[in-house]
């Protein structure tokens, strides 16, 4: 008789058969950084760290003797520095270009991978330039907000960026922030594309982490709608041809159709990014006590995994990168 059960009897033989493993090097660790000499933690999303440059520098230290690869950096903007034309982002002292520099120093193998994004610097809180009309309605420019992001990724490609990952969603910013990358002589410096990022109403501890939320209006004329999946595959078309290294979608769990459906349409490599809103979900209910945290945020990696992501962004990646030691 045959009995599919035989290959489940033992865990040597689940081991064995086991189709899907995660490991370190698989995990991308988001860290946030702000000018405070001190380490903050983060209301928002317990066990998560606003983080001085030392503490940043110690903090990825550890991840990376866990066998973390890569980190990705995330700042939180001092209002003073914040302005219409996010001018900030592109400042060769700058917060983010300071902490590149210091990761490099401290880790030369750890890669660093920058966000390529406005919201942070904007005093509107948008991805992008905001033009408003007679009435006050509010205006995302794409092109004018394309060559501020160049500028950004060269600022960082400068300081020792090994990746830029624009999460903007402007039409044709892959492009050209690859030929401005290349015509710099930044034509190593990697371009992971947030390539499908949705509109989603898992962002907010993100938001609150940074103080970036937009002022007036929402993003959704440039992130995508959360009931389009066909509409990735389109984005993935365009951003391959354009150049990018690296597609991503975001968020990760609600998507996982999305992350499948770019795994086949692609040759590159697919990155997927566990956002602060599932994050959070896992912690309260753990924090209450109706789900064992380390069971199920295994199984929420293994399942972002298994539907074809090459690499993961994740809060929790510290914290799986021991266990997986154990």
């Amino acid at each position: 008789m045959i009995r599919p059960r035989r290959n489940r009897r033992t865990p040597a033989i689940r081991e064995l058969v086991r189709e899907i493993t995660l490991s370190s090097s698989d995990l991308i660790l988001p860290m946030f950084v702000h000018e405070d000499g001190e380490d903050v933690p983060i209301v928002a999303m317990p066990g998560v760290t606003r983080w001085s440059i030392d503490g940043l520098v110690r903090e990825a230290g550890e991840a990376h003797a866990l066998g973390i690869a890569a980190v990705v950096l995330f700042p939180k903007i001092e209002d003073a520095l914040k302005s219409s034309d996010a001018a900030e982002c592109h400042n060769a002292q700058g917060l983010i270009p300071r902490a590149i520099a210091a990761l490099k120093v401290a880790h030369p193998g750890l890669c660093v991978i920058t966000d390529i994004a406005l919201d942070p610097y904007n005093a509107d809180g948008h991805d992008g330039l905001v033009q408003r009309d007679e009435g006050g309605e509010v205006k995302i420019l794409n092109d004018e907000t394309v060559e501020v992001l160049c500028q950004q990724a060269i600022c960082h490609a400068r300081a020792g960026a090994d990746i830029v990952a624009p999460s903007d969603m402007m039409d044709g910013r892959v492009g050209e922030i690859r030929n401005a990358l290349d015509m710099e002589g930044f034509s190593e410096v990697s371009i992971i594309s947030y390539t499908a990022k949705y509109a989603s109403a898992l962002y907010g501890p993100f938001r609150g982490a940074l103080d970036s939320a937009p002022k007036d209006g929402d993003k959704k004329t440039y992130q995508m709608d959360p009931a389009n999946s066909i509409e990735a595959l389109r984005e993935t078309l365009l951003d391959e041809a354009e150049g990018a290294d690296i597609l991503m979608v975001k968020p990760a769990s609600y998507y996982l159709d999305v992350i499948s459906k770019m795994r086949e349409h692609t040759t590159l490599p697919v990155a997927a990014y566990q956002v602060s809103g599932e994050y959070l979900m896992i912690k309260a209910a753990a924090q209450s006590g109706w789900l064992d945290e380390r069971a199920v945020i295994m199984e929420s990696l293994i399942s972002i995994k298994r539907a074809g992501a090459s690499m993961i962004l994740s809060y929790f990646a510290k914290d799986v990168a021991k266990w997986l030691r154990c």
